[in-house]
C-alpha cells in the first residue's frame, strides 16, 4: 500500500511558531461549540420572530450543522479539548455522535490521501463532470433526495428487497433499531418544540436545513477539497486545496475554517482556529506558491464542472 508522503512541521515553522500553532486549548474548542448552537438558537428565535428571515435561516442552520460536524471532525483528530475523554464526549453529544467510528474511518483517509487506498477517493475520483451532472446533483441535495439515500437508503434497499417469506414487520423493526439514536433525539426535539408550541420552528429550522442545505455543502465542501487533485500525488503540499473564502461562504459554505484543508492535511492534528494564522506564516515563507490554493469556491466549481 502507497502510505501518502509527511510534511515535517519544522521545515515551515520555527520551534515557536510550531508550539503556538499545535497548542491544544482547554476553552477554544468548546466555545466554537457553544457558537455553533448559540447561532442555531438564535436563527430560530429570528425566524418566529420574522419569519421573512426563514429562507435565510435554513441556510445558516445547515451551515451551523456542517459546522458541528467539522468540529467532531477535530475532536476525532483530539483536537477540541485537550483532554481527550472531554473531546471525545463533547463531540459525541453536541457535535455529532459515533466519534470513534469516524475517527478509525478518516485517519485511513490521511494515511492514504489521494492514494489508490483512500476511502474517500471516490468522493473526488469523478471530477471534473459537466455543469448538467453538477445541477442534477445540487438539485437531488435540495429536495432531500440526497439526505434520504445517506440516512434510510440501506435500510430500504433492504425492506424492498427482502428474502421470501421474510417477515416484513420485523425487518422494519430491526431496521428503526438501526436508525434509534437519531430518531430518538428527533423525536425528542420534535416532542419538546411541540409542547411549547413551536414543533413548526423544529421542522422548518432543523429537519429541514438537515435534509437540503447541509448536504448540499457537504458536496460543495468536498469537491473544494479534494476534487481535481491529482491520484497518487506524491508531494504533501498537494494531497488537498485550501480555497480562500469570504464573509458569506465562510457563514453558509465553510464554518470554522474548514476552507484551510491544504493546511490541515499537512499539519493534521493542528486545530481548526490556528489554521489561517498557519496560512499567513506559510504564504509569508513563500510556501504557499506550491501548494493547492484557489481563489474561491465559483473558482474550484467552475473548473469541476468543466467537462464536456
Amino acid at each position: 500500500m502507497a502510505i501518502a508522503a509527511r510534511v515535517k512541521p519544522t521545515d515551515y515553522f520555527t520551534p515557536e511558531e510550531w508550539n503556538r500553532l499545535s497548542a491544544r486549548s482547554s476553552w477554544k474548542g468548546l466555545a466554537l461549540v457553544a457558537h455553533g448552537w448559540a447561532v442555531v438558537g438564535l436563527t430560530m428565535l429570528a425566524g418566529v420572530l420574522w419569519p421573512i428571515t426563514i429562507p435565510f435561516g435554513i441556510m445558516i442552520v445547515g451551515a451551523r450543522q456542517l459546522g458541528l460536524a467539522i468540529l467532531q471532525h477535530d475532536a476525532a483528530h483530539g483536537a477540541l479539548h485537550p483532554n481527550l475523554k472531554i473531546n471525545d464526549w463533547v463531540a459525541e453529544w453536541f457535535c455529532s455522535p459515533g466519534v470513534q467510528r469516524y475517527r478509525d474511518y478518516h485517519l485511513q483517509h490521511h494515511k492514504y490521501a489521494q492514494q489508490s487506498e483512500d476511502p474517500d477517493l471516490v468522493l473526488s475520483a469523478p471530477f471534473p463532470i459537466t455543469p448538467t451532472s453538477l445541477r442534477r446533483k445540487i438539485a437531488r441535495d435540495l429536495t432531500g433526495r440526497t439526505f434520504f439515500k445517506q440516512r434510510f437508503g440501506s435500510s430500504y434497499n433492504r425492506i424492498k428487497n427482502r428474502k421470501p417469506g421474510q417477515p416484513l414487520l420485523l425487518l422494519i423493526i430491526a431496521e428503526l433499531r438501526r436508525h434509534r439514536r437519531f430518531l430518538i433525539a428527533n423525536g425528542l426535539g420534535l416532542t419538546v418544540f411541540s409542547l411549547m408550541g413551536y414543533g413548526w420552528v423544529y421542522v422548518v429550522l432543523w429537519l429541514v436545513p438537515m435534509a437540503t442545505w447541509f448536504p448540499m455543502i457537504t458536496r460543495l465542501r468536498n469537491i473544494a477539497e479534494h476534487a481535481l487533485v491529482a491520484k497518487d500525488e506524491p508531494d504533501p503540499l498537494r494531497h488537498a486545496r485550501t480555497t480562500k473564502a469570504n464573509l458569506i461562504e465562510r457563514m453558509l459554505i465553510a464554518p470554522y475554517w474548514v476552507n484551510y484543508h491544504c493546511e490541515h492535511h499537512m499539519f493534521m492534528h493542528m486545530p481548526c482556529w490556528n489554521l489561517p494564522k498557519a496560512h499567513r506564516i506559510l504564504a509569508a515563507k513563500g510556501f504557499t506558491a506550491r501548494m493547492e490554493v484557489q481563489t474561491g469556491y465559483r473558482t474550484v466549481l467552475t473548473a469541476a464542472a468543466s467537462a464536456a
